[in-house]
């Protein structure tokens, strides 16, 4: 079974050696899709909402929300890139003893985005 919180947030970014618009500094609203998956514990859930939520918020959110992420992340900021750092932060976050991180997708644009799952980094 797998459960899926969607969070975003608004951060600048440009593209290093990168010859087209993205070289320049911009923005985006971000929407990034975090997915657990696991079985139902005692209480009938995979994982409450409310955690998953208070976690992304903290090891995610908080750091990039409102932020120049070239300065804070400290590599060259593509849609993959910020993904793995991402599943990096998360990754031993959501891990219990009945659920996994099993998937994060960012959408970068209306219409564009990258995913990773865990069988991605096997």
């Amino acid at each position: 079974m797998r459960v899926t919180k969607i969070f975003t947030f608004d951060s600048a970014h440009n593209l290093v050696n990168y010859h087209g618009k993205c070289e320049e500094l911009h923005g985006h609203t971000y929407r990034l899709e975090v997915t657990v998956e696991g079985y139902p514990d005692e209480e009938g859930m995979v994982l409450d909402f409310v955690k998953l939520k208070e976690i992304v918020n903290e090891k995610i959110i908080k750091k990039l929300d409102h932020k120049y992420l070239n300065e804070v992340l400290g590599f060259n900021t593509t849609c993959e890139n910020i993904l793995l750092w991402m599943w990096k932060e998360l990754e031993g976050e959501l891990k219990g003893p009945n659920y996994k991180l099993y998937k994060l997708t960012l959408w970068e644009t209306p219409t564009s985005f990258a995913e990773v799952t865990a069988e991605d980094l096997k």
